[in-house]
């Protein structure tokens, strides 16, 4: 537990590229909030990204697994957790081509599992969340390969408006989680937002 009134964030997957960027500079711009971090540290992640936060009051590192509900009900039961950035992705396309089963498990089990105790957790009923619980987010990061390839034409860009074409077992995988997370949205009314 951390020894303060701040809410507290769960981020996943941060030991990679993007996410080691992102948790400094939070914790630096956001002094009113904790971050635990759950991280598998497959071959994209590596702990030394995270070294500067080390020994950070405000910082708790698990190494464990999305697709492992008991660890993230436990995790949002021990920290009270008040918001999900969700980094965390099996995400080179050559590996997905290799072995497609363990996108599938991580990319859409694993975001199920987090949107689904998230929804548990926060709300009472469909629409209705708990009322101490009412300003919790879940930020899913994704991947503007769900849109397909661009044309070498130089003003060809994606929007949201792009429909989606994805063409590797990565990109099918990265889909799938963006459209479990816009169901969670659509039935549940759950506070959510892609970024692709």
């Amino acid at each position: 537990m951390f020894n303060n009134d701040n809410k507290t964030i769960l981020l996943t997957g941060t030991a990679g590229f993007i996410g080691s960027n992102f948790v400094p500079y939070f914790l630096e711009k956001y002094p009113n909030y904790n971050l635990v971090n759950l991280d598998l540290l497959t071959y994209a992640g590596n702990l030394e990204n995270l070294k500067e936060c080390e020994g950070n009051p405000r910082y708790k590192f698990i190494k464990g697994d999305i697709c492992n509900r008991e660890l993230v009900e436990f995790i949002f039961n021990e920290y009270d957790i008040r918001g999900v950035i969700h980094f965390a992705a099996e995400s080179h396309v050559d590996n997905s081509i290799k072995n497609p089963g363990v996108f599938v498990q991580t990319n859409v089990n694993g975001t199920y599992t987090l949107v689904d105790v998230a929804k548990k957790y926060w709300m009472e009923k469909p629409f209705t969340y708990k009322p101490e619980y009412k300003d919790c987010r879940f930020h899913h990061i994704s991947t503007d390969e769900v849109y397909g390839t661009l044309s070498l034409d130089p003003n060809d860009l994606f929007t949201e408006l792009t429909p989606y074409a994805p063409n590797s077992p990565y990109s099918a995988s990265k889909a799938s989680s963006d459209m479990i997370v816009r169901a969670y949205v659509e039935t549940f009314g759950l506070n959510c937002v892609i970024t692709n």
